[in-house]
Parts: structure tokens; sequence; C-alpha cells
């Protein structure tokens, strides 16, 4: 299982090209995160595109009303939740919305299904913003939705060749547990010409993400690697998606090992010692984060 040598970028311009159909994001969506970039945009600005859309309005509200973000439950008004939530959590919660649409596909073969890639992600997400509020890292809502499409890259490779995919997971090899007998990386690599990393990454361009996503999709495996502007976010996406691998779900075909590097938690100034409370909180709120993603 092989392809002939060629530059990484040329195969993941090559794959988005060919699904750009489905790797789209929603039109109301693209003019949210348009107008929150723009610094003269305002609360009520938001609230009339979003107004356009029920299903968001629905979103928004269970987020806001949700104890995982900690704010005065019984909230009825989108524009009173676009207050309280501030402009760039509701763009994050609209391109979160996005995402699990594209996170469709069913059982692709016994060890995959994209459902289970989806509550990875929603579960690194919620472990994101856990460590975030813990590290005081200041950005919580961008945290939850770098930890949610870090994986984005696997649904490129699916949709762009879901036999390829099926062959490289079943080359993995899970034990019972669950875990993994080799280098998923490795493996993508060696059937596509490139990495889930470089995939996500290059989606993350095509969306005219900030460099910070593409960063945290690209480098998650690698983050002493990330560009310094963003290696702390990187840096947070792996611990999360670590945490993730040890709490919940089914997926796990990345990681061999659920183990920190000493050299990622320096980057973080996090205490070793203080991972199986964060572990433990994230198992507590699950339930919650699950819920309000579904």
């Amino acid at each position: 299982m092989s392809v002939k040598t060629t530059d990484s970028t040329e195969v993941v311009a090559k794959a988005i090209r060919e699904i750009s159909h489905i790797a789209t994001l929603p039109e109301i969506t693209l003019r949210i995160v348009e107008l929150v970039e723009d610094p003269t945009s305002t609360a009520q600005d938001l609230h009339k595109i979003i107004s356009n859309d029920p299903a968001l309005c629905s979103r928004i509200l269970k987020v806001v009303n949700s104890s995982f973000y900690g704010l005065p439950g019984q909230i009825g008004s989108i524009n009173r939740a676009i207050v309280l939530l501030g402009l760039n959590a509701v763009k994050n919660i609209a391109i979160s919305a996005s995402l699990a649409k594209l996170f469709k596909g069913g059982q692709l073969c016994p060890s995959f299904s994209a459902k289970d890639l989806w509550t990875h992600s929603i579960i690194t997400g919620a472990a994101c913003k856990i460590l975030a509020d813990n590290l005081s890292f200041g950005v919580p809502d961008e945290a939850f939705l770098a930890g949610l499409m870090h994986d984005i890259g696997i649904m490129v490779e699916m949709q762009y060749d879901r036999n390829k995919l099926i062959e490289v997971v079943n080359e993995v090899g899970l034990s019972k547990e669950g875990v993994p007998s080799k280098d998923l990386l490795k493996l993508e690599a060696a059937a596509f010409g490139a990495t889930h990393e470089e995939f996500g990454r290059g989606l993350c361009e095509k969306w005219k993400f900030p460099k910070s996503f593409a960063a945290a999709t690209g480098y998650h495996h690698n983050p002493l690697e990330a560009p310094v502007e963003s290696r702390s976010l990187v840096a947070l996406v792996y611990v999360a998606d670590r945490l993730a691998g040890q709490v919940g779900g089914k997926y796990r075909l990345d990681l061999v090992s659920t183990e920190c590097e000493p050299a990622v938690l320096e980057v973080l100034k996090l205490d070793p010692a203080k991972i199986p409370s964060l572990v433990e909180r994230l198992v507590n709120e699950l339930d919650e984060v699950e819920s309000f993603m579904a």
C-alpha cells in the first residue's frame, strides 16, 4: 500500500479540490466568520444574520444555557445570548454546527465510524476548554473549536478516497482495548502521500481560518514543530487529544500512547500531577458537552 513519491502539498490541494462540493462551509457560517472578523461589527449585526437560521438559534440557546459555559440559565433571547457569550464564541458555535454536518458517513469498517470520530472530537474540544480554563489560557472558546476540529483531516481522507482509508485503518491493527499497533500517520503518508494533519491544515487554509486553527490541525501530533505564535494552542490540543483518548468514545486510531511528552507539558507550564484531576473533571462533564453538541 503506497503511492508514488510526490509533494504532499500537491496531494492535499488535489484532494480538497475534488471534495469541494462537500468540504464547503454554509453561506451563513461564512458570513458570520466575516462579520466577527470585522472590528466594527456589533452584537446587533450578528443577530440580524443568525435570526434567519432557526436551527442555529436553537443551538446557541442550548449552549448558553448549558452548565458547561457556567452562565446564568433560562436565557431565551438570542440577543442576550450573543451579549453573554460574545461574538467570537457565537462564531465558533456556528462553525461547530457546520463541522457536525461533515462528520457523516456511518460505519466505514469495524474499527472506524465518522460518529465515533465526532464523539472523540467533541471530547477533545471539551478537554481543550477545561485545560484553557485551568491554565488561564484566555481564549477557552477558541481552544474548544481547535480541539473540535483537530482531526478534520481524516474526514477529508474519507471523502476523498474511502477505500484507501479503509485499507489504512485495517492496517493500524487495533487491540481489543482499541489501542493501535501501528502509527496511523506513517500509514497515511504511505497510502495517500500526506497525513490527516496535512489534509486538515489544507482545509483550514481553504476556509481562510485563522492561522492558529491551521496550526492546531496541522501539528497536533508534533506541537514542538508548530509555529511559535501558535505553539501553546497546539500543545493544548495535543494534551486534550490524549485526555480524550483516556476517557471516552471508541476512537483512538492515531494514539499509540496517551502519555504526554514532558517537553509539551513544559510549553503549557502544566504540572503532570494535575492531569488525573483534569481527566476526572472531563469525565464529569461528558454528558453535558455531548448533549449540546448533538
